[in-house]
């Protein structure tokens, strides 16, 4: 038997990069995938692309309305919810005394609000259900440690871990476990944009920031989404019934907790 047979999940963000491969490997193991993301287009594509399995839900995760829309359309379609991995974040990077209270909103707005409340609105839907679930919240190595360019955003994961650890605790009485994951670098079209701001900030050629990175890396490469693709099943599984509360790094060896 497949370790997901028959389980409805809700992936935000998940039209590309890390959601889209956690959906696939939802799909392999079972699961009926809700491919959530702001973009309804991206997503109708890449639910196709998966098969009959996934099906494409719109959701911004700074609308509470469409949060809730989102949930309450996956119980429509699947007919219930048993996963929700909260994958949608955004970046940004700026010296401190450049940072923007703009910035500042959408970042929060998005990695932390965001998160909170698709949480919420899901661990609602579980609890109506009565038979537990499973939340997977996606933090980062930028959550444990700061970074000199990047303020914002470790702040909004290292608010994740700690959302992680309470929700975690509060909810396992109803039989749902809250865990996360904090990958490392993991390659993709957003690295584009992530050099191209180090490369404006600490002026440096293009690609030469990525390189760097990967240079530090003990397992000597980037990740890619079908590294982090087995915790997120695992996590999602019965195998991690008596797992709460924790952050697991995937990440190559940068960093150990």
């Amino acid at each position: 038997m497949k370790r997901l047979e028959g389980k409805s999940a809700l992936i935000t963000g998940a039209a590309r990069g890390i959601g889209r491969g956690f959906a696939e490997a939802f799909a392999a193991e079972g699961a009926t995938v809700a491919i959530a993301d702001i973009n309804l287009e991206a997503a109708s594509e890449t639910a196709a692309q998966i098969g009959d399995a996934a099906y494409p839900v719109q959701l911004d995760v700074a609308d509470q309305d469409s949060i809730d829309a989102a949930i309450a359309g996956v119980v429509v379609k699947a007919g219930k919810l048993d996963i929700l991995v909260n994958n949608a974040a955004l970046f940004d990077a700026a010296e401190t005394v450049n940072i923007t209270r703009a910035s500042y909103d959408r970042l929060y707005a998005v990695n932390v609000a965001g998160t909170l409340f698709t949480m919420q609105s899901a661990a609602r839907q579980m609890i109506k259900q009565g038979h537990g679930g499973k939340i997977i919240n996606m933090a980062s190595q930028a959550g444990r440690r700061g970074e000199a360019l990047v303020l914002v955003y470790c702040s909004t994961k290292a608010a994740v871990i700690s959302m992680t650890q309470s929700a975690g605790l509060n909810l396992i009485k109803h039989g749902i476990n809250v865990n996360a994951i904090a990958p490392g670098v993991v390659d993709g079209d957003h690295w584009l944009h992530v050099d191209e701001m180090f490369a404006k900030l600490e002026g440096k050629a293009p690609g030469e920031k990525k390189a760097e990175v990967e240079a530090g890396v003990p397992a000597g490469r980037f990740a890619v989404p079908s590294d982090l693709a087995p915790m997120a099943v695992f996590l999602a599984s019965t195998d991690s019934d008596y797992i709460v509360s924790q952050t697991y790094n995937v990440d190559g060896g940068q960093w150990m907790s």
